[in-house]
């Protein structure tokens, strides 16, 4: 499709250098894209004879073309991102914002608590997570208050208000869920073992919490209190458990993100893992609308920078199953791995986006012959 004159005098005067471009009509901005070179990337639209409609469409739209150059195709990458965000046009993939996740936070306090919340504030303790789903949070926090006796309550136990004598144990300390603290019946050292070994299973390592309870598990054998050694050993096993259901791979591999993604004409499903100590910690699937005839990898580099923040990633290796170029990470290692349990990873990761891209088709597919009996 040949562009109009008025905008083959714009496209003869863009540069040959890495920058931003935008595309407007009569009310605004109605696409942002980046280029390595601004003028071939513009030129390609108005050139190339294979777009689909919706391409041909936009390409009808535009009244007007406007760019920045920046220094590098990074550089690019991030201002096509902000801009996108800003200005929200009808034809570039939007990614949703604003969704607020759970955490566990460790509270910063004598005797911590360990506590669900959406609302981070900085200087209340720890945080851990996000977590995609509040299901993963709960099995998680389940799991630590099965093992471990943490306090649930917001007394201020400081040393002077425990011996002062202001508070009384309550009904966790009578059902065994909390050693009372709050009347001296824990001492704080035995306690700090407890939040030593959560900070550990918050982190996706359970190798300190089980020479814990094995050790514990051993020595009351020993001294032949075998229902002490029973309850330890149950929890030792409770652990197991959960190591199983989630070690996927070689426990070595850790702190890497996973990125799968898989297309049709009119989506992207998009799969991310995160991996510690060879377990998935994290996963989310994500479907979105498409717009033009974006590669998959244009599609995914942008997606890789808004989950790596979402979820405060700060892993230094991603693995994809579809090239993606530079993108702003330094120190981060993106590779396509072809073998190995890396491979291995990747897989699963690929697996589970082909079963999301099917299940939304066979929906569609359903929802369409519903209403064609209508």
């Amino acid at each position: 499709m040949a562009a109009k004159p008025e905008l083959q005098e714009q496209i003869s005067r863009l540069p040959h250098q890495p920058g931003v471009y935008r595309y407007f009509d009569d009310e605004g901005i109605i696409y942002v894209g980046k280029a390595v070179d601004l003028r071939k990337r513009v030129s390609s639209y108005f050139t190339k004879q294979d777009h689909n409609k919706k391409t041909q469409q936009l390409v009808k739209n535009i009244k007007r073309i406007e760019f920045t150059i920046v220094n590098s195709e990074s550089d690019a990458f991030l201002l096509e991102n902000n801009l996108i965000k800003q200005y929200q046009p009808k034809y570039n993939i939007l990614l949703k914002d604003g969704k607020t996740y759970p955490y566990l936070l460790l509270t910063k306090e004598r005797f911590p608590r360990l506590i669900p919340t959406r609302n981070k504030q900085p200087g209340d303790g720890q945080y851990y997570g996000p977590y995609a789903h509040q299901g993963a949070l709960n099995v998680l926090l389940e799991l630590i208050r099965a093992l471990y006796p943490l306090r649930t309550c917001n007394y201020n136990l400081s040393p002077e208000n425990v011996a002062a004598g202001k508070f009384k144990v309550c009904l966790e300390y009578h059902i065994g869920n909390c050693k009372g603290p709050c009347e001296a019946k824990e001492d704080e050292a035995t306690y700090g073992q407890y939040i030593q070994q959560i900070r550990q299973i918050l982190n996706g390592d359970l190798r300190l919490p089980k020479q814990y309870f094995r050790e514990r598990m051993m020595a009351a054998a020993q001294d032949m209190q075998y229902e002490v050694a029973h309850q330890f050993k149950q929890k030792l096993d409770k652990l197991d458990a959960f190591q199983a259901k989630s070690t996927i791979v070689n426990a070595a591999l850790t702190n890497i993100d996973v990125f799968s993604i898989a297309s049709n004409e009119k989506a992207a499903f998009v799969n991310y893992f995160k991996v510690m100590n060879g377990s998935i910690i994290l996963t989310q699937n994500l479907e979105l609308t498409k717009k033009l005839d974006e590669s998959d990898g244009e599609i995914l580099a942008p997606l890789i920078m808004q989950l790596r923040q979402e979820f405060e990633s700060e892993a230094k290796e991603i693995l994809t199953n579809v090239p993606i170029g530079d993108l702003p990470l330094p120190g981060v290692a993106i590779t396509q791995p072809q073998i190995g349990d890396k491979r291995k990873l990747l897989e699963l990761s690929i697996k589970n986006v082909l079963y999301l891209r099917k299940e939304k088709e066979s929906m569609n597919e359903k929802s369409k012959d519903v209403n064609e009996v209508r």
